[in-house]
Parts: C-alpha cells; structure tokens; sequence
C-alpha cells in the first residue's frame, strides 16, 4: 500500500551530541488528518520541520507517496506549511499573498489568478482580497495563511500551532473550519499541537511524543480511554494512575486490593479515567469498590465534578452526569464508596 507519508526510524541529534527526535516511525494514509501531541521540547515540531525539510534528518528515511524526500529541498517536496504566526508579507494585499507560491512556481499568469480567485470564494476572502494583510484580524490572517498553504494543491499541508496566537472562541471557530475543509479537500494534514483538545477533537490519529519518543499512536478515543504507557496515562485526560504487583493477565495486587481490568501478563499499572469512577456501587459481583470521602463537588451544566479522598489519603477525580440522584445528594464530607466496571480499567506495564 502506497502512503501519503511514511517516516522510517527517523532521528534528529544536534551537533552538540543532542537527541531531539529518536526512531520515529509512522505511515499516514491519503486524507488522513494526523496530530502530533506533546509538551514542549518533546520533538513534535522538530519532526514535522524535518518532513518539510526545514530541519535535516541524521537517521531514517522520509517517504511522500513511495519517493524518499530525506534529503530533497523544501522547495522540491509536494508539502505546505503554516505557522503559528502566519508569515505573511504584511507589504502585500491578501491576494498577493496567496499567489506567492503559484508565482515561485512560474505558473501562467491566468492559471494562477483562477486559482487565487477560487481559494479567495472558497475561504470568504474575496470582499478583502485588496487589503494588506497587517489590517485584518487574527481570523482573517488565519484564512489567508490557510489559503496560501492549500492553493499550490499540496499533497500534504502541514501545520505547526496555526491556531496558538487566537483567542478561544475565535480558535473553536477556526478548528470546526478547518476540519470541515480537511474532509472536503481530501488533503492530507499533519497538525502539530500541544492542546489535547484540538488533537482529539481534529484528527484521524494522534502521535503522543515525549522527550523525542514516541510514547503511542492511536486513534483518538483509543488514546483517551486505552493508554499505553504511564506517560500517556498521565498526559492525557484525568486519570488515576495506581501502581501494583502483576498477578495474573487482567489482575494486579494494589495497595487497595486487586483490580482488575483489560491487560495482558504482567501489567502493574492500573489506569482509570475520571469519567470510569462511580459515586455508587452499582452492584454487579465484579465491580472494584473504593471507599472514600469526598473533598470537592462541583456541578456546572451536565457536567459534575468531584474529587474523593481514599483510605490512603490520595485523592482521585470524579467526572459523572450532574443530573444522577448520586451527584445531585452527594455533598464534600461524606463517605462514599466509588465503583468501578472493571472493563473500563487499562492494566500498562510500568
């Protein structure tokens, strides 16, 4: 099968002796929408630098649709970027800025003005077209910088941060936006973020990295509620994290008696997310039961939110329907006893 991207045991060390990205190897599909997700300094936009090739490889190989790319300019390599901060010339009107490339590319002057004209429609900037770049807004700017990246028809647009520098209800805005325009074009997009919501709720797949490595590749919901790794459990969502002895495939002994829960042998890290925790027994013979008293409660919307104090004093976070006759009578001082489904629980080796 021929991928749109393919990075083979890929690495970056600095001359001073520096890792910043170690074996990193993934294949991306046609039309995939594709995240890398991390902290800072974890490699995320070292990586996608290095597919642009703004940032030379020292191990591996980069692929685009069969052809190895390592070592081609990024010039000569069927991709587009957009950055955080747009790059735009603010010299120039918005319709200059989208044809820049069409014009490095030597495309016929009536080609490249039916293709600007076109991304203009499609991205409603066509009522501004004329204006300078510097005298529009953070959306506005957005759109152009998407419209410059797309309008030389990539096969592969990538994105570092695009939406880092706009507020919150202007970045929900953009992200629907960009989404939609992800699935209509079918281009492939490889989006580098360190917000779990906008990798999640963007991409086919999520790349988590840290400290160069990659930690797991998953699909989105696999990544939230099967974690493969302690960093991972600890990065995404709100887990808690108890660590245990290995017993037997799906069972390990903890300081709160077993738990089990879906693993294989020798798994001794149990992970269960916030929304996993009962504030009631449910009384099914298998379920894992924690008493607890409660320390918080918080109900906003749909939403309750609580934390709960164990018998070791460790306190773990408790996300349910505000609407429950548990979340509506419980209130912070009472003992409770949490339950939980085992087949909600994710036994990782430490």
């Amino acid at each position: 099968m021929l991928h749109d991207l393919e990075l083979i045991q890929v690495g970056k060390t600095y001359a001073d002796g520096t890792k910043a990205v170690s074996d990193f190897n993934l294949k991306v599909g046609q039309g995939e929408f594709v995240a890398f997700l991390g902290p800072s300094g974890c490699g995320k936009s070292t990586t996608l630098r290095m597919i642009a090739g703004f940032e030379d490889i020292t191990e591996g190989e980069i692929l685009i649709k069969g052809q190895n790319v390592s070592h081609t300019p990024p010039e000569k390599r069927p991709t587009s970027m957009i950055f955080q901060n747009y790059a735009l010339f603010p010299h120039m009107t918005v319709r200059q800025n989208i044809g820049f490339g069409l014009d490095v590319k030597g495309l016929p002057k009536a080609e490249r003005d039916r293709k600007v004209e076109r991304i203009l429609d499609m991205f409603g900037l066509t009522d501004f077209a004329d204006r300078k770049a510097d005298r529009l807004s953070g959306g506005q700017r957005q759109r152009i910088a998407l419209a410059r990246g797309l309008v030389v028809e990539p096969d592969i647009l990538l994105l570092d941060e695009p939406l880092g520098a706009l507020d919150a209800n202007l970045r929900r805005i953009i992200q629907n936006e960009l989404k939609l325009l992800q699935r209509e074009l079918g281009i492939t997009f490889v989006f580098v973020t360190h917000a779990q919501s906008e990798a999640l709720g963007l991409s086919d797949r999520v790349v988590v990295m840290s400290n160069g490595l990659v930690e797991q590749i998953s699909a989105p919901k696999d990544l939230y509620l099967r974690p493969q790794t302690p960093f991972v459990a600890d990065f995404i969502g709100n887990n808690t994290v108890i660590e245990g002895r290995a017993r037997a495939a799906g069972l390990i002994d903890t300081a709160y008696g077993p738990i089990a829960g879906v693993g294989g042998e020798g798994a001794s890290v149990a992970v269960i997310p916030a929304e996993a925790f009962r504030l009631a027994p449910s009384g099914a013979p298998d379920e894992i039961r924690l008493p607890g008293t409660v320390t918080f409660r918080q109900l906003v919307g749909a939403a309750g939110h609580f934390r709960v104090r164990l018998s070791d004093g460790r306190e773990v976070k408790v996300e349910t329907h505000s609407e429950t006759p548990e979340a509506r009578s419980t209130r912070p001082g009472d003992t409770i006893t949490l339950g939980v489904d085992p087949r909600s629980v994710t036994l990782i080796a430490a």
